[in-house]
């Protein structure tokens, strides 16, 4: 018989290996659609906006049926573990900051080892200890006191309106299709960004 896989195997799977960010992605999710009463979005009932784009995002994704593709996740890029999560159905939104603190406690032994890794330069032994000391790391991520991990504000949310079809329209130089309010005019005909040259007088 064949088991359904736990939602993070399914994270794993799709993002293709484990690994300490992932598990990140995947423990914030966890948290908001706890805190949220909510389940994974067939549509557009959830509302993700994403800080960074690091390994986690493909857990969020993952977790909450939050995607590009359905227009329900956005990214900022801010370079931080921030994210906000907002729910249609109850009107509510959550801002959820991972404590940076507890995640990048400094261990030298441990940035040198990395450094081994992920320059090629370390022996098999050295592979072992770095994914073992991971592995430990995830397990840590995934079943810290909630409170320990995050701080979770609930805040004042304008949701966005749904994403929207447009027509596209061809450019006039490179012959590709562009969406419309993605197009621009140039010598009176639609370009593509590509295409175009914008203007400006430097100030």
């Amino acid at each position: 018989m064949c088991m359904e896989k736990t939602p993070w195997e399914k994270a794993i799977e799709f993002h293709g290996h484990v690994c300490p960010g992932l598990a990140i992605g995947y423990r914030v999710s966890e948290i908001a659609l706890k805190h949220l009463e909510e389940m994974r979005s067939p549509d557009e009932e959830l509302l993700a906006i994403v800080e960074n784009d690091a390994c986690g995002v493909d857990a969020v994704m993952v977790m909450t049926g939050c995607t590009l593709g359905k227009g329900n996740l956005i990214y900022r890029d801010r370079g931080k573990q921030v994210y906000v999560f907002g729910s249609r159905n109850a009107n509510r939104a959550l801002r959820i900051s991972v404590d940076g603190a507890v995640m990048h406690r400094p261990n030298p032994e441990m940035a040198q080892l990395r450094s081994k890794v992920f320059g090629g330069t370390a022996t098999e032994e050295e592979k072992a200890k770095f994914k073992a000391a991971q592995g430990r790391r995830v397990e840590q991520i995934l079943h810290m006191p909630e409170e320990e991990f995050c701080k979770v504000e609930q805040i004042d949310f304008q949701f966005p309106s749904k994403a929207r079809l447009f027509p596209s329209v061809q450019c006039s130089r490179c012959g590709e299709y562009v969406m419309e309010p993605r197009a621009r005019v140039r010598d009176g005909a639609f370009v593509c960004l590509d295409c175009f040259e914008d203007y400006t007088r430097g100030w």
